[in-house]
Order: structure tokens, then sequence, then C-alpha cells
């Protein structure tokens, strides 16, 4: 017997049939990952690419959510036993054809090895593999332009490491016992390596050292660019493309981002994000946080949707540690989150106008209603725009006596007549259908190739949205409609958002009418037997640092505002996360800014990134 012939018997009775997809991909699953918590399947890295192909072309897993490492060097609970390697790589995958839940893949890694690169397969993993790159040092071979994101060049080490340790280091997981000191606590000078976090990485240089451009390729515009006549009959100028700047402190940029754009003339050939000027290693802080700790956090991602940003984060942890949330709660969590959908709604139109020069009175008209919803929130929860009002098992307090009346007039009288009047000020503007329709084009295969989500598809005809595809909360109770459009471009990005905005409406109506406990508001003692029913039993009277989640993984996604919000997270028992993880929005859909910037000129980028709807705080986090 050959040695081929050897390894090919040894690696066919390797293979299980009894585990999925092995019959297509012979070897590609080796096992099952956690079968207590949410089930996954551990992948071979050599077959994870051809295991892709399989699940997106004949399995319908076109979408790929979530893509993220976990470094479980410091874990010590029974999943992980036996295992040598340190790292995992998780994928989350989705049908937005089929709907419901996902395929989680692991895939396990040595330190200092790599792993195959999926953006040939899907090529929305290519942030979030730069991210992972970035964040952790795991190399995705094939990747087109594997280079730090959120990070400088000369940052020193992979900080979402276990055994990463910033300057000024306290402890791995609050609270800290030096800001709670209890006469035992000794203060170790090892806990300050300022010197290593100022090391540069080996053959760096910060005085010689100058920022390439070469990562900003010319390409090809992905569609036909028509002269116009006036271009026609002008002679041909050669000229020679050059790469400029737009940001990181640019009033167009939404923030501090920067756009690098390479032209000829007017016209973009190639645009590349650039982002990281606002990161503060939100995820890192996670893990030291304990469980509760982490909700105001989830305030400062996208903190335009406080309310939404604490229900994904709410649901995740209540489903991974099995808590039921009361009916009253219940209502109350949707009637927040619609409103705050019709926040960002009337808030992107502002800025989406106000892109396109609009500086005065329709801008400003678009966040007046805005202004009243704040009310509300403020009134229960103390605070406009970081809420902080969801809690595993219901909500901080239940809402205030006349509360439900004000949202009512809200819901049936002003915001009807807002929408409309926006419709009829904006919809025909000739200024809005110049620089809006046919700008900014991308096929819907390529959105779903590129991980987009939220408003962005549906405003390409793709009729997915998450509370009808995997409905979480009580959404399967309301009768709504996912509002298409067929433009794929600015304008339709912008009539889609006020669509929906009239859809939550329809929503808020049916909930604010049906939520228990009659049509009046909840009194306190209400509030106390119900609300706090759920949120007493978590908290067991001990205060937030006792909720310990039994050990396992759960990823948990909500249909926000700007796109799919996911919470990826990982238990190991203790009071604290071990792995947390934001799927944010508004840093996915950042992957077609630059496909959908080629061959338009330097002022339709202004908009288009405008349409994408970004709030730095979720991209850079």
């Amino acid at each position: 017997m050959s040695d081929a012939t050897a390894v090919a018997d040894a690696q066919s009775q390797a293979v299980d049939p009894s585990l999925p997809f092995n019959d297509a991909v012979p070897g590609a699953v080796i096992g099952r990952w956690a079968e207590e918590t949410d089930p996954a399947l551990i992948v071979a890295p050599d077959k994870l690419l051809p295991l892709l192909t399989h699940l997106r072309d004949n399995e319908g897993y076109d979408f790929l959510s979530n893509l993220t490492c976990v470094d479980y060097s410091a874990y010590k609970g029974k999943l992980r036993s036996g295992v040598s390697e340190r790292f995992e790589v998780v994928y989350h995958l989705y049908s937005t054809k089929k709907g419901g839940g996902p395929i989680a893949l692991h895939v396990r890694v040595p330190e200092n090895e790599t792993v195959p690169s999926a953006t040939s397969v899907y090529p929305g993993a290519n942030l979030q593999e730069r991210e992972v790159y970035d964040l952790y040092g795991i190399k995705f071979e094939g990747h087109p332009n594997l280079r730090r994101i959120l990070l400088w060049e000369g940052f020193h080490g992979h900080p979402m490491r276990k055994d990463w340790k910033e300057a000024y280091y306290e402890e791995d997981a609050k609270p800290f016992r030096s800001r709670h000191p209890n006469g035992n606590y000794v203060w170790h000078e090892d806990k300050l390596p300022w010197g290593k976090n100022t090391t540069y990485p080996a053959g760096w240089d910060p005085e010689s050292w100058k920022e390439p451009v070469s990562y900003v390729p010319v390409s090809q515009a992905p569609h036909t660019v028509v002269p116009s006549p006036d271009e026609e009959q002008q002679p041909h100028i050669h000229t020679d493309s050059i790469v400029i700047n737009l940001g990181p402190h640019h009033p167009s940029t939404h923030g501090v981002f920067r756009m690098l754009a390479r032209i000829e003339g007017e016209t973009i050939l190639a645009l590349e994000p650039e982002m990281g000027y606002l990161h503060r290693n939100h995820e890192k802080i996670g893990e030291r946080n304990t469980w509760l700790m982490n909700m105001p956090f989830t305030d400062r991602l996208d903190y335009i949707n406080s309310m939404s940003n604490n229900l994904g984060y709410a649901l995740a942890v209540e489903k991974l540690a099995g808590i039921e949330v009361p009916e009253r709660a219940q209502y109350i969590r949707v009637i927040m989150a619609e409103l705050t959908r019709i926040v960002n709604h009337m808030w992107s139109i502002g800025f989406i106008l106000n892109d396109l020069g609009a500086l005065q009175t329709p801008a400003l008209y678009a966040i007046e209603e805005r202004e009243m919803i704040l009310d509300l929130f403020e009134e229960v929860s103390g605070s406009r725009m970081m809420c902080n009002y969801m809690r595993f098992g219901g909500v901080v307090r239940d809402l205030t006596p006349g509360w439900l009346e004000r949202a009512r007039y809200l819901v049936h009288e002003r915001l009807p007549r807002a929408l409309d009047e926006l419709d009829h000020m904006l919809s025909g503007n000739e200024i809005v259908k110049a620089r809006g329709r046919g700008v900014g084009y991308l096929s819907p295969q390529d959105l779903i190739a590129l991980s987009v989500s939220g408003p962005m598809i549906r405003a390409a005809g793709i009729p997915y949205d998450i509370r009808k595809a995997e409905p979480y909360c009580i959404y399967d109770r309301f009768d709504f409609d996912i509002p298409t459009l067929s433009g794929s471009d600015v304008y339709d990005r912008y009539y889609i958002r006020l669509l929906e905005a009239r859809e939550s409406v329809k929503i808020l109506k049916q909930a604010i009418r049906d939520i228990p406990g009659g049509e009046g508001d909840g009194a306190p003692a209400y509030a106390s037997a119900t609300l706090n029913q759920g949120f007493g039993t978590i908290m067991g009277g001990k205060g937030g640092y006792t909720l310990r989640p039994p050990e396992g993984e759960v990823y948990q996604r909500i249909e926000a505002p700007k796109g799919e919000l996911g919470f990826y997270l990982v238990s190991d028992g203790k009071p604290n996360p071990y792995r947390y993880h934001v799927r944010a929005p508004s840093f996915i859909n950042l992957n077609a800014l630059g496909p959908m910037s080629v061959g338009y000129k330097v002022a339709d980028a202004i908009v288009i990134l405008g349409a994408i709807d970004i709030v730095l705080g979720e991209v850079d986090r």
C-alpha cells in the first residue's frame, strides 16, 4: 500500500457520517460544540472554504452574519476540557430566503497558525477578519487587504488576547479590589506595565514610517457610467489618478471617520473606509465588567438607539441564562424599540438632507418629533440618550402615570402627520431626486454577499427583517409589513426609512392598545408585582454581581434600526462574560461603501455614506 493510499484510508475512516454535511464535504465537520448551549459544528480548517461554498450554494446560507474569535487560554470550564488549540474562530451563517436560526461553525486555531480567508466565498468577511487579525493576531490566508483596522500600525500586541495587559492594568474582572479596598489588598508595581505597551512591533520605526496608500487600488466601476452630453462634447484629456482624503475631521463623515478615495478628475476609481479613531475596545471592557454592568455600556454603541442596544444585550443574556420576561415588560420593550426605530429613521433622513445641502427647515423638521420621543424616554429612564432602561427579565421600572396617554397622542396624531409632511416635502423634490436616483447603486446579490443588513437591503428589494425571519420578543403578535423598494440607490434608501417608520407606527398602535393592565397606566404596585417578579428572581436580592449564567455560548440578534445588531456571548459560569462581542451593523454595512462609490463623483460619496446611516460609536466600539 502506498503512503498516499494509507493517508486517504485514514482520512476516510476519520469521517463521521453522522455529522452534518460530511456526505457533501467529507471530513469537514469533525465534531459538535457544547450540546447544552447554542449548537455549533467544529470544522477542520483545511475544509472550511469547501464547506462554506457548499452551505452557500447548496444549503441556501447566503448571509455571513457574524465572524469573530475567542481566546480560550484562560478558560477553566468543562466545555473546553481536552482541547489544545488556543483560539476558535466563530462563524454564524443565515439564509435570507428561508429565515430561521443560524448555522454556527467553530474553527480551532493553535497559536501562530493561520485560517483560510472566507472573503472568496463571503466578501462580507472582509472587515470582520481584519478586526479579528487586529485584536487577536489571527492571520487569514488569502485575505485581499489584511492590515489593522481599529488600531494603528505601530500598536504593540493584540489587546483582546487574555494575556494582554494595558497600561495601568488593575485586574482581569470587576469589581476591582483597588476601588473597593477590604484591608487585604496589596498594590503591585507589576500591574503597571507601561513600558510594555509603548513598545513598537519588531522592525517598526515610528520616525521613518509613512502610511502606504497601495491598499487603495484602481478598480473598475461595477456598472457602466454614462457621460453627460457636455462631457461627450469635450476633447479627452489624459489625467493621472490621485488619492485624496475625506476626513477624519470632515463635516460630511459623520464623526471621526476617513475615506481614502482614488480619483481621476472627479470620478472615484476606488474608495477605502478608514476607521478606529474612536475605538476604545468596548469588548475588552465588556469582558471585565459583570454581566449587569455592561447594560449602560451598550448605550454608548449606537448612541442614537440606546433602547435597541439594551434590548439586544438583554435578550442574549436571557437566552444564555434561561430567563423568562413578564408579559407587560414584553410590550414595554417593543414600544421602546419601535419608538427608537422612528427616532433613528427621522434622524437619518435629516442627515441625508444635510449631506445634500439642506441646512435649514427640512433637516431640522425631520428631527422635531424625535425630541418628543426623547421626552418619553427621559420620563421612564431618567435620560434622553443613554437610557440604561432594560434589565435581564424585564425593564428597570414600569411606565409613569400618564405615559401611555402621551405616547398614544404621539403615535396616533403627531407621528403620522409628521411622516406624511416629510413625504410631501421631500419625495418629489427635484434636488432629492436628481442627487439620489441611480446614485450609489449596488445589486441585491452584492449587498447580501457583503453582509449588509437592515434598510439597505430592503431598499434593494430583499424582504428580510429579523422580526419576521426569526421573531423575538412578541413581534409575532403584531400585524405589520416589510416594505421593499427596487432602486437600491440613495433615493430608495431615504424613502425606505420613511416607509419603515410608518410600519413602526402601526406596531405601536397595536402594542399600546393591547398592553396588559388595560388602557390606563400601570401603577407602581403593578410594576412591583409583575415587572420585578422576573427581575427579583434573577438577582435573588443579592445585587448585580451574583448573576452567573451557566457555561455555554449564545448568539442573539435583533432587527435594530440600522440593521442586524448581534451579541455573541461566552460564559464560563463566572460573574463576568468570558467573551463579549458586538456584531455592529454600522461597522459591517461599511463593507459596501467602496463598491457603492466606484464610478460616481466625489460629491456623491458624501451622500452615499450618509444613506448608509452609520454612527461611529458603533463602528469603532
